[in-house]
């Protein structure tokens, strides 16, 4: 029997809760031609969501579709590497025919395609392998303008393109293609708020005002809870009322928290029986003993001094003011300007993340394994 709490990736629509409303909003826009940028926290299901739309029929029947992760990219290079992958890899299904007319727009890497002995096309080129990637990349815009079909394509994490060398000027040559590919319309899905609002929102920057923005809030408690009772009923288990409010509060509507303690909760219940709200903590521990190496691994990667702050931070739960000279002096750490370069680090890893003006420890389940492990204290003063 399948868990129905899914905790890697898009199974399906019986499979994905609610979001009924950013549904609709995503596909009508996106199919009258408008581009889009999607921003939550990692973790809430923006990646599913898109998966989601792109799997609808209506949208299946007419448009081809791109999901391209950025998020391991650090260059030009890798970016058009990583984007003609992603295309080549999702056009592979369709036939050969189809592939054709994509292998006859990318001139450039023509001799780095081949084919395997069952004659399926097979993508040649790493990471940072293109001689010119600027050539590559008005080659892959080539042919998304005159694909035979109208393309959809989702750029996940697109605030990486930040840290690129040059990143403006990356910037600039995308919203260049952009603005010139009246055959395609793009959806900028993006984890870290800041990033994303200065390079949509900055009157300096190349794409300002050139998308619509949507920010995915946590999923309704209530919209979650039907969801949950729903999947138990289905396979002959019965979930108790107060479960999912208890999961939902502790972890902040969290996606992918709530699917890993409730496919955890699922598992443990036996069919004709009751999950109740008695074995949730059970259920939470579990995962923090089957994660107790990597959270060890992880912690032991980090300098003293990030190691320091990510300790004060966790203790404090959420904290506005980093160099502040009472949160210095209450754990005991070093300058303010140590503090602020160890916060960036920590964020840059995604240790840490920022909400409004407060930091916050980013993994729910890191800040439980800190609490667990004796790590957190008070203050450390006296």
């Amino acid at each position: 029997m399948v868990n129905p709490f899914v905790t890697r990736g898009y199974a399906g629509p019986e499979y994905f809760c609610d979001r009924e409303k950013e549904t609709a909003d995503l596909v009508k826009l996106l199919t009258n031609e408008n581009n889009m940028a999607l921003i939550a926290p990692r973790r809430l299901g923006k990646t599913d969501l898109i998966h989601h739309c792109f799997g609808l029929p209506e949208i299946k029947a007419k448009y081809y579709t791109f999901i391209v992760d950025i998020y391991s990219t650090n260059s030009l290079a890798e970016f058009v590497s990583v984007l003609g992958q992603s295309i080549f890899e999702q056009l592979k299904p369709l036939g050969r025919k189809v592939m054709e007319r994509f292998f006859i727009a990318l001139k450039s890497l023509q001799q780095q395609i081949s084919f395997d002995f069952s004659g399926n096309p097979v993508w040649g080129i790493g990471l940072g392998e293109h001689v010119n990637p600027s050539t590559t990349l008005e080659e892959i815009f080539s042919y998304l303008n005159t694909a035979d079909r109208p393309c959809l394509v989702a750029i996940d994490e697109f605030q990486k393109i930040t840290e690129y060398p040059h990143g403006e000027s990356v910037e600039a040559a995308l919203r260049s293609h952009i603005q010139r590919c009246g055959n395609a319309s793009f959806l900028f899905s993006g984890s870290k708020r800041h990033l994303m609002n200065e390079i949509f929102t900055s009157p300096a920057r190349p794409f300002y005002q050139s998308v619509i923005t949507m920010a995915l809030e946590p999923i309704p408690e209530e919209k979650y809870a039907a969801f949950a009772e729903r999947q138990f009923l289905k396979n002959d288990k019965m979930l108790e009322s107060g479960v999912v409010h208890e999961v939902y509060h502790r972890f902040r509507g969290v996606t992918s928290a709530l699917q890993r303690i409730m496919n955890v909760l699922y598992l443990n219940t036996e069919c004709g029986a009751t999950c109740t709200v008695g074995m949730v903590d059970a259920a939470i521990n579990y995962i923090l003993d089957l994660n107790n190496e990597y959270y060890k691994t992880l912690f032991s990667q980090m300098s003293e001094r990030q190691r320091n702050v990510f300790v004060a931070i966790a203790s404090e739960g959420r904290v506005k003011e980093i160099s502040s000279g009472n949160f210095i002096a209450k754990y005991r750490l070093s300058t303010a300007s140590s503090v602020v370069s160890a916060v960036k680090g920590l964020l840059a890893k995604d240790f840490l993340t920022k909400e409004g003006n407060e930091y916050m420890v980013y993994d729910h389940f890191f800040q439980l394994w800190l609490e667990q492990s004796g790590y957190l204290v008070k203050s450390v003063l006296g």
